[in-house]
C-alpha cells in the first residue's frame, strides 16, 4: 500500500528509529513538513496517511479517493474531519499514552521551578547578588514546599493519574475534578467551583472540546487562592490567556507554568509572551518530547498500521 507521512519533522530530531514502520509500510514517502496548499497533491495516491498536525479536512480528503487509513501521530485528533472520514469509510487511529512519563516529569519541572523560585535565584547568581550578600545564603524570593499542599487535577485519565502518583510521593493531597460537562455527581470527584478555592495547585490534563474550551476563565481564576499555581500541559484553549496574564500581573494568582498556547507556534504573539508577567514559565509545547516518548509514538504508528492490515485495527477514533 502507498503511504505518506506528511510532517515527520514534527516529532523526529534525527534520533528515532523508523525501521518497524518501514518494514510494515515499505512504500512510505516521508515529508519533513507539508503546507496546506501541498496536502491535496501529496495524498492523492495514498492509501495510508500519517499526520501529526497537518489538517485533513473534507476539502483535502476529496483529493484522496484511494485513502483507507489515517494515522494521527498524536492523541488529539482535532486536525482530522471525522465526519468526512466516516462518510468516506476511512479508518482513523491515534496514539495514546506514549508521552505520559515525559509529561508528568514536565509538570513537576514547572511546578518545582515556580515553588522553589529557580528562575529568580538563577538570575540572582548571574547578576552577582549572592556574591554581594552579607551571609552565606540568599533568600530574597519566598520558597514554598509541596508537602501538605492540595493538588487539583482536571482530567483524571492516564496523565492525570500519573501526576497524582508523583504528587502523593511529595506528600500532596490530590483532588480529582468532576469531568467538565458532566452534571450528575461522580464518586470521588469534586465539582470545579468547589475544587478551585481549595487547591494550592491546579493541573490541567483534559482534552480541548466544546465543553472545555475556556474552562479556566475570569470567573474560575477569581475563585482560586491568590497564592495558587496553575499548570497547563494539556491545550492552550482551556485557559483564557489574557485573563491569566492579568491575574498574574495583579498578584491575584501565585504563579503559572504553561507548555501550550491557543495558537502554536505563536506567530501572531500571545498575551502570555509579554515580558512583564511575574511568576510565569512558558515552554514551547515540549513536555511530551523526550526521545523515549517520541520513539514510543513511532512504535504505536507501526502497531496501528499493522493492526489495520491484519483486519484488527487498534486505537480507532470516531
Amino acid at each position: 500500500m502507498l503511504g505518506v507521512f506528511l510532517d515527520r519533522d514534527s516529532l523526529d530530531c534525527g534520533d528515532l528509529d523508523f525501521g518497524d514502520l518501514d518494514r510494515i509500510l515499505p512504500d512510505l514517502d516521508y515529508y519533513a513538513a507539508t503546507r496546506p496548499e501541498q496536502v491535496g497533491a501529496r495524498i492523492a495516491e495514498a492509501e495510508v496517511v500519517i499526520s501529526n498536525k497537518v489538517v485533513l479536512d473534507a476539502a483535502a480528503l476529496r483529493h484522496a479517493p484511494r485513502l483507507q487509513l489515517i494515522c494521527v501521530a498524536a492523541t488529539g485528533i482535532n486536525n482530522v474531519d471525522l465526519e468526512a472520514t466516516a462518510r468516506a469509510g476511512v479508518t482513523v487511529c491515534n496514539c495514546r499514552g506514549y508521552g505520559t512519563p515525559a509529561v508528568v516529569q514536565h509538570v513537576f519541572a514547572l511546578l518545582l521551578a515556580l515553588c522553589a523560585r529557580l528562575p529568580e535565584y538563577r538570575q540572582a547568581v548571574r547578576d552577582g547578588r549572592w556574591q554581594r550578600a552579607g551571609q552565606f545564603c540568599l533568600l530574597d524570593f519566598p520558597i514554598r514546599e509541596l508537602a501538605d499542599k492540595t493538588l487539583g487535577i482536571v482530567g483524571y485519565g492516564e496523565l492525570g493519574r500519573g501526576v497524582a502518583r508523583v504528587a502523593e510521593a511529595f506528600g500532596m493531597r490530590v483532588l480529582p475534578a468532576q469531568r467538565p460537562g458532566v452534571v450528575e455527581p461522580q464518586e470521588g470527584r469534586v465539582p470545579l467551583p468547589i475544587l478551585l478555592p481549595r487547591v494550592d495547585v491546579l493541573s490541567l490534563h483534559c482534552p480541548l472540546t466544546p465543553e472545555t474550551r475556556g474552562l479556566i476563565g475570569p470567573w474560575e481564576l477569581a475563585l482560586m487562592r491568590r497564592d495558587a499555581v496553575l499548570i497547563n500541559t494539556a491545550r492552550g484553549g482551556l485557559v483564557d490567556e489574557a485573563m491569566l496574564a492579568d491575574a498574574l500581573r495583579k498578584g491575584a494568582l501565585g504563579g503559572a507554568g504553561v507548555d501550550v498556547l491557543s495558537l502554536e507556534p505563536p506567530v501572531a504573539g500571545n498575551p502570555l509572551l509579554a515580558p512583564d508577567i511575574p511568576n510565569l514559565i512558558v515552554t514551547p509545547h515540549c513536555a511530551w518530547g523526550s526521545r523515549e516518548s517520541r520513539q514510543r509514538l513511532v512504535g504505536q504508528l507501526a502497531e496501528n498500521v499493522r493492526g489495520f492490515f491484519d483486519g484488527e485495527p487498534v486505537r480507532v477514533v470516531g
